[in-house]
């Protein structure tokens, strides 16, 4: 497979370790590397971004194999792994470092990402209002090291036990078919 018939997402939805660990597992995608994207500072650090005022958002650049997995595709596992009718939260992780972002990465995505919304909101799934912000491109900035695959390697801290693990077993159940072998 080469390079270029990958597709890159660009999505947060909230704190960027169980958004990892949800796409990591999924088959057709190829790696999942928690960033910021959508502020205004250079280069962030995880403190300046978890201080709220970089006006990042806690993001995962997901490169995925189109073939096997599409990117609307990617967008119903994001709208179904996390809450996106919470304004500039999830759960008890506040602020629009939060935040449920799309950055559509060119206009067929925008297209992708609103037909998806529609679809999502119309399903009934969730009872109020999804507030997910689709934006357009933005820089994507990586986490530093110690980021990558926090869950695969810190299961068993407090955080991962009470948050993490059950969004990747509701991923896992929700989308058993699509997991890699």
């Amino acid at each position: 497979m080469s390079e270029a018939s990958l597709e890159k997402a660009l999505i947060g939805g909230g704190c960027f370790w169980c958004t990892e660990a949800i796409f990591t597992g999924l088959r057709g995608v190829k790696s999942a590397q928690p960033g910021y994207a959508g502020g205004r500072r250079e280069n962030p650090s995880y403190e300046q971004v978890c201080s709220g005022a970089t006006g990042h958002a806690e993001v995962v650049e997901v490169v995925f194999d189109p073939r096997e997995i599409d990117y609307g595709d990617i967008l119903r596992v994001f709208y179904t792994t996390h809450d996106p009718t919470q304004l500039n939260r999830q759960g008890n992780d506040v602020g629009t470092q939060y935040r449920s972002v799309i950055f559509a990465l060119d206009a067929a995505q925008e297209a992708t990402a609103r037909a998806v919304t529609k679809e999502i909101a119309e399903s009934g799934i969730w009872s109020d209002p999804i507030v997910t912000e689709i934006a357009g491109s933005a820089v994507f900035w990586e986490a530093e090291e110690k980021h990558h695959d926090y869950f695969a390697r810190n299961p068993e801290t407090a955080y991962c036990s009470a948050v993490v693990a059950p969004k990747v077993a509701k991923a896992r159940k929700l989308y058993r078919d699509r997991l890699k072998a």
